[in-house]
């Protein structure tokens, strides 16, 4: 039997047994105000799990459900201080789960579908969360001030206790859950949030732990390839090593003999390996002889596409932004900086590899793994099997990293990803068969989907010693056409290809940012800072370089061009207060230098210490970080993953690098797509300027500066202005791995 439900316009509050659960959903400004279609789902067990965001169980745990997955960024942390603080809960009491899908009650605020990107999480949630927190401690307080007869205003909440002073009574969450869940639910419009002054979670250190820290220390936390569910099958799929070919013939005869194979079958995707478990499944396809058909696939090498790019990019593109006229004060300068900046193919190489479980009955769709964008792989599977979306069901697991690889964009354009690949599996052992594909690191890096390649060519005018005009042309794949993102893409500019590029922090009488969108068959999607990865490198490096030869200070240059830029300049200003910047020059040997940024809304500049090392390779000694990111929720999780991003940043900075030959990926696994080590790792100094503006990205933030900062001390040390990614190797040959 269900539950009753109690429901009245803009939001929902479901009774469960004995528990408090509330879900709602503000829409964002200007949006159309109007109800929620939630949904409810009932276990064999017979609990209910409410599709909603608080639950107040009689037990007094606190239940959050997240809308965003977890990917190591700390976003379950997030929602549950934004929760927490309001509703002045015990943080001890606090749990976060996955939210299932369902895109009118869950969707990302800022991306208008349910799902995890762009740094947004705790910039669109902000205000919902508290919201949740405050309504329900509001009914609890209303229901403990009808059974002990007092005013509402006399009681207090305080770490999940709520207490009469004048009678001494109190007690827990928990003892109020079923009378709260009963009464008329308020106008959350009207309940009132803390002023911020009064917070005892957000933006406070102390005693906040992660949530998901004890279970990923203790091995108890549950990852896509931890899945074994009863009678499943494991899967490899084998797939053409050339981007586009197409099967044409296969013999697995030796496939069948190898122990625990248990079958064989062609898919619309590649040829499957089903087995009773994963070293089966990976010896199977070894075995497997695979004739394709490379008609339309891709052949050419690294070299040649970068041509294309190169030639493209001698003439202006589509223009993504223009003032005042660059063409006639480049002909008129004095002096013309040009320079070129080029970004190789990378993997995102997350540490646990994609993987993810499906059953499908016929009827209806059952998934379990590390899902991203719910809403854009529910559709991917509604599309597959002709199916509503009330059959699909998605099951959100904890990823083992991301870095944009776990968002999937398989679609007609670039070819399937794996929801795709999962229910070709499925569809081909037919209905009633659980199987769990799997990816190999070597899956992941020689056939998944890449970040970009580009190309930018700059063009600066000098009159006077002062910098007049700035022209920049990127060229490169856009991962938006003929995605889910295609909206991205207007009048011939992919929004993604110039963020960072098109507005500068920096203020020139003439400028222009113009792109050429390069139409590729190598898939490709977002990488952890997106267009930034590459923007932020190539517009920092540029503006080093304009203020070396017009002899201005790479700190004072930068500042004094930033007059239209104040967020920008006070993170400048204080990372060059903690490193007490005076000049580029260090300790002997030497050399420090400065990149700035803003993306995801946030500011952050970085002062990079660097030296060259053993063998030639850089040494990163220390990184300053300084960033501006609005309201700081948490101040550990924004510094770890201001950490996190920098020694991303600075591996794909150093050693990052995908390059093909015919047509073929040329790396494979860590061996030859080397990451950072750990004894690589520099100290790095995060220092958060205070602000009351509303929180923005930090996820990707570390990103965009780590490598023009590491690129800029270097060459002041004699190495030439380029991309890094070389990538650099040891002479004693022990990055092997």
């Amino acid at each position: 039997m269900k539950n009753p439900e109690v429901q009245l316009s803009r939001r929902r509050f479901i009774i469960g047994a004995g528990a408090l659960v509330v879900g709602a959903w503000l829409p964002a400004k200007g949006a159309k105000a109007g109800g929620l279609a939630a949904s409810e789902a009932t276990s064999a067990a017979g609990t209910f799990r409410p599709n909603a965001f608080v639950q107040i169980g009689t037990d007094g745990i606190v239940t959050v459900f997240s809308k965003h997955t977890e990917v190591g960024q700390g976003v379950y942390t997030g929602m549950a201080t934004l929760v927490a603080e309001e509703l002045d809960a015990s943080w001890a009491d606090v749990r976060v789960i996955a939210a299932p899908v369902d895109t009118p009650v869950y969707k990302n605020l800022k991306m208008g579908i349910q799902g995890t990107g762009g740094s947004s999480s705790v910039a669109n949630a902000y205000d919902q969360m508290r919201q949740m927190g405050a309504t329900a401690r509001l009914m609890l307080v209303r229901a403990a001030a009808q059974l002990w007869q007092v005013a509402e205003a006399e009681i207090t909440v305080n770490n999940g206790i709520i207490a009469h002073a004048a009678t001494g009574k109190s007690g827990g969450f928990g003892e109020f859950a079923t009378a709260a869940a009963a009464l008329p639910s308020p106008d959350m419009q009207h309940v009132a949030l803390k002023d911020p002054k009064d917070f005892t979670l957000i933006g406070k250190v102390s005693g906040l732990h992660r949530v998901d820290s004890v279970a990923k220390t203790n091995g108890s936390a549950f990852f896509s390839q931890d899945i074994h569910e009863k009678d499943m099958l494991t899967v490899t799929l084998k797939k053409p090593p050339q981007f586009g070919s197409k099967l044409k013939s296969f013999d697995a005869s030796e496939t069948l003999k190898t122990p625990d194979v248990v079958d064989v079958k062609a898919t619309d995707n590649g040829v499957a390996v089903y087995a009773r478990n994963t070293w089966a499944a990976i010896r199977g396809r070894e075995k497997l002889q695979v004739e394709w058909d490379d008609t339309a696939a891709e052949k050419r090498s690294t070299e040649a596409i970068f041509a294309e790019f190169r030639e493209k990019a001698q003439s202006p593109g589509e223009v993504a932004a223009v003032k005042g006229n660059p063409d006639d004060a480049l002909k008129n300068a004095d002096k013309v900086i040009e320079a070129e900046y080029t970004f190789p193919y990378l993997a995102h190489a997350p540490m646990e590899p994609l993987a993810g479980y499906l059953f499908w009955d016929g009827d209806s769709v059952h998934a379990k793994y590390a899902c991203q964008i719910q809403t854009i792989d529910q559709n991917q599977f509604c599309e597959y099997f002709k199916l509503p979306p009330e059959k699909i069901h998605i099951e959100t697991l904890l990823a083992g990293g991301s870095f944009g690889r776990r968002i999937d964009l398989g679609n007609k354009t670039n070819g399937p990803d794996l929801a795709s690949d999962m229910s070709a599996v499925a569809k081909a052992i037919g209905p009633g068969q659980g199987v769990k594909l799997i990816y190999t690191r070597e899956d992941d890096i020689r056939n998944g989907w890449y970040r970009p390649m580009m190309l930018h060519r700059f063009r600066a005018a000098i009159k006077d010693n002062k910098i007049v005009a700035w022209t920049n042309t990127v060229a490169g794949h856009s991962f938006a056409v003929g995605s889910v993102f295609g909206a991205m893409v207007s009048k011939g500019v992919d929004r993604t290809m110039v963020e960072g590029a098109k507005e500068l922090p920096y203020t020139f009488d003439h400028f222009r940012c113009d792109a050429h969108i390069i139409p590729g068959k190598v898939p490709t999607t977002s990488l952890r800072s997106v267009g930034s990865t590459h923007t932020g490198h190539a517009v920092e490096s540029f503006i080093d370089q304009l203020l070396h030869e017009t002899g201005q200070d790479p700190v004072e240059g930068r500042l004094a061009l930033m007059g239209d830029a104040p967020r920008e300049a006070g993170v400048l200003r204080a990372v060059a207060k903690a490193a007490n910047w005076s000049g580029p020059a260090s300790t002997p040997g030497r050399m420090r230098g400065v990149g700035v940024a803003k993306a995801f809304g946030t500011r952050v500049a970085q002062i990079a210490e660097v030296s060259i090392g053993y063998g030639g390779v850089p040494k990163v000694h220390k990184v300053w970080c300084a960033v501006d990111c609005g309201v700081a929720v948490n101040p550990d999780v924004i510094k770890a993953q201001i950490e996190g991003g920098i020694g991303y940043g600075l591996s794909i900075a150093l050693y990052g690098n995908i390059t093909m030959k015919e047509g073929v990926i040329d790396q494979s696994n860590f061996n030859n797509y080397r990451p950072l080590r750990i004894n690589e790792m520099p100290e790095v100094e995060v220092i958060i300027v205070p602000s009351s503006e509303a929180p923005s990205g930090v996820g990707e933030l570390g990103l965009p500066t780590i490598a023009p900062a590491v690129g800029n001390a270097l060459a002041l040390l004699g190495r030439p202005r380029s991309s890094l990614s070389l990538p650099f190797h040891r002479p004693d040959h022990s990055d092997a791995v």
